[in-house]
């Protein structure tokens, strides 16, 4: 194989596991299944007795919790499946191809997907946590008894452990996907065969002694250009029984927080408390269109543009340069830009010189566009 096939090919590889990653809708239970049988067989255990189906990791994690405790499970054994299995694949591969080798073949796979996928993965941990734990100490104390703040912070703190413990045990499935881009078709992958069938066909899944649980793969996901969660008008990562997250640009909001999107005015966005909420707020109407209706004045004025200064409670001010492009549109229009500028700027034209990382004494453009 030349190098320029090579690359091609790997190229097309991490190509196929972006798409794994990101895939939603329905999972290919009998594929799972089988990847499932499979990956016990390659770790040198008998296959599991049961395989058992959840809707989303929440009906999966509790679902654990619930067979672990009843003890009918057996022990976990993500350790025989995966991580032995990967580690025996990862350094077979990186004594073949060497420390620089190893690097280059990281940077060309799996590296192009982990920080997306860790983003993802981690917001789902908290959410996983926030709401299955809250779950189980609300289905503790739900009795007329008088609350003890105390025991209630010690059980809230021991359900939230708890639930940290079962998801240590989770394989991630389609969410395991940039290791698996980098050990796809490798001397050594193929003891990863059946957890990369599970990838390609479902989401998480636990391995347990006698028994799987299986979760199908969200039906939505919504992300921004960066990689993060992110939509304004419904959940941004959403499962077939309900469970869902929602977030702005990564951040994440309370689901009846997106329906005041639509109705907001700059009273109510000076009105929120929560100071990361209301810079989403600003986010959605546009800085512009705030400053505008909100009467805000100019502080500074030069060839550049025009320099707003916006005081915030409780937040660091928002400071913008608005500017004109000197290139008209096609119908001879010219568009106007708001640029985002750090709360120390003090005039239009330092502002502009920040964008492109100049002092403003350096900024010095031969002609502006």
């Amino acid at each position: 194989m030349t190098a320029g096939s090579g690359a091609v090919t790997t190229a097309e590889t991490t190509h196929i596991w972006r798409a794994v990653a990101s895939a939603t809708g329905p999972a290919d239970r009998a594929a799972a299944e089988e990847g499932v049988r499979l990956a016990y067989r390659l770790a040198g255990l008998p296959e599991p007795e049961t395989v058992i189906w959840a809707d989303s990791p929440r009906a999966g994690a509790a679902l654990v919790a619930r067979l672990t405790a009843e003890g009918t499970a057996g022990r976990s054994v993500r350790d025989a499946v995966r991580t032995r299995p990967w580690a025996t694949a990862r350094r077979q591969l990186f004594g073949r191809l060497g420390s620089d080798g190893w690097a280059e073949h990281w940077a060309l796979t799996g590296a192009q997907l982990w920080d997306g996928l860790v983003m993802l993965t981690e917001r789902m941990r908290t959410g996983l946590i926030e709401d299955l734990a809250v779950t189980a100490v609300a289905s503790d104390g739900a009795t007329d008894t008088p609350v003890d703040e105390e025991a209630a912070a010690k059980a809230a703190a021991a359900a939230e452990q708890a639930v940290r413990l079962t998801l240590l045990d989770a394989v991630l499935g389609q969410h395991d996907a940039a290791w698996l881009a980098a050990f796809d078709g490798q001397e050594g992958g193929e003891a990863l065969a059946g957890i990369a069938a599970v990838a390609r066909a479902a989401g998480w899944w636990w391995p347990y002694e006698r028994t799987a649980v299986v979760c199908e793969r969200p039906v939505a996901l919504h992300l921004d250009e960066a990689g993060r969660l992110d939509r304004g008008d419904g959940p941004a990562l959403a499962f077939p029984d309900g469970f869902a997250l929602y977030a702005w640009r990564g951040m994440p909001v309370p689901a009846e927080f997106l329906d005041e999107l639509t109705e907001l005015t700059p009273r109510r966005i000076r009105e929120e408390e929560n100071a990361e909420l209301r810079r989403v707020m600003l986010e959605h109407y546009g800085y512009d269109r705030y400053l505008k209706e909100s009467d805000a004045a100019p502080v500074q004025r030069d060839e550049t543009g025009v320099l707003w200064r916006l005081e915030l409670e409780g937040d660091e001010p928002q400071v913008m340069v608005e500017v004109v492009n000197s290139t008209p549109e096609p119908d001879g229009t010219h568009r106007t830009y708001w640029l985002r500028v750090p709360p120390r700027t003090r005039t239009a034209r330092e502002g502009v010189a920040w964008t492109f990382g100049l002092e403003e004494a350096e900024y010095a453009p031969t002609r502006q566009t």
